[in-house]
């Protein structure tokens, strides 16, 4: 049943990706400042996407828990705090992956946008497969 769901996701993110990708920056990228302006797009995305699958989870614990609220309120501090500490750790990572690229080069933007959705990217995935029933 999860496969199933996970399945209708990730359709679902492609339909809505595919609708986006007539408007996307990344579209014939030819010099370094259409690759950077491609990977802010792709890290703006990808965080979008984490926040609608969070909000998602969220729901989720909601509604298959509706009927024991003091659940509701643990699940979901807890899932609140690992969401907290797994941005503070993607961050961290992302600022280390550029090196050795210079801190404000174009190079290490390009590199450090492309960790975050990356990792952006994955973290969606792993929280579309919790609480699914």
């Amino acid at each position: 049943m999860k496969s199933i769901f996970l399945a209708l996701a990730l359709m679902t993110t492609g339909v809505h990706a595919a609708e986006e990708a007539d408007n996307s920056p990344c579209d014939a990228v030819e010099n370094d400042i259409q690759t950077l302006e491609c990977s802010a797009y792709n890290k703006t995305t990808a965080e979008q996407l984490l926040k609608e699958n969070f909000q998602g989870l969220l729901e989720r614990v909601k509604a298959q828990y509706a009927d024991n609220k003091t659940q509701v309120v643990d699940i979901t501090g807890k899932l609140q705090t690992a969401e907290q500490l797994w941005l503070k750790s993607r961050d961290a990572d992302c600022a280390i992956a550029p090196l050795p690229a210079a801190v404000g080069s174009k190079a290490y933007a390009i590199d450090q946008n492309d960790c975050l959705a990356n990792k952006s990217d994955e973290r969606s995935e792993f929280l579309e497969s919790i609480a699914q029933e």
